[in-house]
């Protein structure tokens, strides 16, 4: 089950954000100039001094066993700031595909021999890992009002990229939560996580350079209706886990778990991505509709106020899109406010109380007048679907606990029975290795036969593809 973290600090004064802020820029300035003077190609960014920017490199422990005040999970930390509020990716995101890892320059400065085939160490203005001319922007991917997605191509291997340019205002400095994710996705190396390939600072922009993955889960199901195949479901999920699993050991926590987060790949790999939780991550929307969307995967321990996060606020976001993938339909889909959608989520799960979940009504926004008291309900008599897979039901209901710690958590998950009939060498596998080099482990079609996921964007930014399932 999952323990929880503390809660999280005041936020700072305005005047002592913005002059950290021009701190931390200053310091990825000084790496930018690092990188030239060395001529080193490997990503270098050094460990920032904030809370919520932590090196994974040390020895992993349980989490009872760390100190509260060692204890690290991923937050906004601006003042004034919604920890949920919408990302900027969430109605185009950022589309990857499989990109070459970064070569690592030797102590002595040079190249590997793979890069000798594109550059010469020799000559100054060969392409180089870390220069803003290394790379082509192709197309635009989505604009916001903090950046803009390019799909690109890296001169240097020739590889297709995704580039994430964030604008930089001179008396803010670099944003928190590009310091934040940059931070964290260099120390993430997993075949289930988007890979971060290369850091770029100007004075005008800090530019993330990540591989380019064709789609993501929301494009994915909005183009086969009605929900995916049970076995596409059960490796979609069974990846979801396995990328969960990998950052909850590390004691980081994604917070922003949606289809829209969930890239894919045109091999059908399942990566997680937006772990900054910035603001400039897709392309904003005004429309009421789409500014609730978020909640639609919230728990309703945070819908209710709490503070108290830990792996358990993922896993309810788990649950919600392992029914979405399953029944073609989200799980929870409220379209008003936070009472709405609570009311959504009681109408189904029941309406809580202090017998069945300790400590709700001390939560800030818990009142028991303004909510109907509904009584739990199968979850197949909302979602008639889950009865026709092989304990799905059960998976579901385990993931989908009003009380955060009965929650399944995700290393738990991958060793339930809905994932029995898998080859067991997936449960084997190193942390870089997918699922589909494992035989007979492939993404299936209607008629059985296993496809390739491709959806190509056309020249506005949309996908298509001309696969069906």
């Amino acid at each position: 089950m999952c323990d929880l973290m503390p809660a999280s600090q005041p936020p700072q004064k305005i005047g002592k954000m913005k002059k950290l802020r021009r701190t931390l820029s200053e310091s990825f300035r000084s790496i930018a100039f690092k990188k030239e003077d060395s001529g080193f190609d490997e990503i270098c960014v050094t460990k920032m001094s904030t809370r919520s920017c932590q090196g994974s490199d040390s020895v992993i422990k349980p989490l009872d066993t760390i100190p509260e005040d060692k204890k690290v999970r991923v937050q906004r930390t601006q003042s004034g700031f919604d920890p949920f509020e919408k990302p900027v990716s969430q109605v185009k995101r950022v589309h990857s595909e499989n990109n070459a890892c970064i070569a690592k320059g030797s102590s002595t400065g040079k190249e590997s021999p793979k890069l000798r085939r594109h550059s010469s160490p020799s000559s100054p203005t060969s392409p180089k890992f870390g220069k803003a001319d290394s790379y082509e922007k192709l197309e635009k991917l989505g604009e916001g009002s903090y950046a803009t997605v390019y799909k690109g191509k890296s001169k240097v291997n020739g590889k297709l990229v995704a580039l994430k340019v964030i604008r930089l205002q001179e008396e803010e400095g670099t944003p928190f939560t590009a310091i934040r994710e940059a931070s964290l996705l260099k120390g993430l190396k997993h075949s289930n996580i988007v890979l971060l390939h290369d850091i770029i600072h100007t004075k005008e922009t800090l530019t993330l350079v990540f591989e380019y993955v064709h789609t993501d889960l929301c494009q994915y199901m909005d183009r086969h209706p009605g929900g995916l195949l049970p076995d596409n479901v059960k490796l979609f999920l069974f990846q979801l886990l396995r990328g969960l699993s990998y950052i909850h050991q590390r004691y980081i926590l994604h917070r922003d778990l949606k289809p829209q987060n969930l890239l894919i790949s045109d091999t059908g790999e399942l990566k997680l991505a937006d772990f900054g939780l910035a603001r400039a991550k897709s392309v904003p929307s005004h429309t009421y509709s789409n500014e609730v969307v978020t909640l639609w995967y919230r728990p309703p321990d945070v819908l209710l106020g709490s503070t108290e996060y830990s792996t358990c606020l993922d896993m309810w976001g788990v649950g919600c899109i392992f029914i979405e993938m399953i029944q073609g339909v989200a799980a929870f889909p409220g379209m008003k406010d936070i009472q709405d959608q609570l009311e959504r989520i009681f109408l189904v799960i029941g309406t809580p109380s202090e017998d069945t979940w300790p400590g709700v009504h001390s939560l800030p926004h818990f009142k028991p007048d303004r909510f109907t008291v509904y009584s739990a309900k199968k979850l197949r008599q909302a979602w008639n679907k889950l009865g026709y897979v092989d304990h799905a039901e059960e998976l579901a209901t385990r993931f989908l606990q009003c009380f955060p710690k009965n929650r399944l958590s995700a290393q738990a998950a991958l060793n339930h029975e809905y994932f029995s009939n898998l080859p067991p060498r997936l449960w084997e596998l190193q942390d870089m290795s997918s699922i589909f080099t494992v035989p007979n482990v492939k993404l299936q079609t209607e008629s059985g036969d296993s496809i390739q996921v491709c959806a190509r964007r056309n020249s506005h930014g949309k996908a298509s593809s001309g696969s069906k399932h």
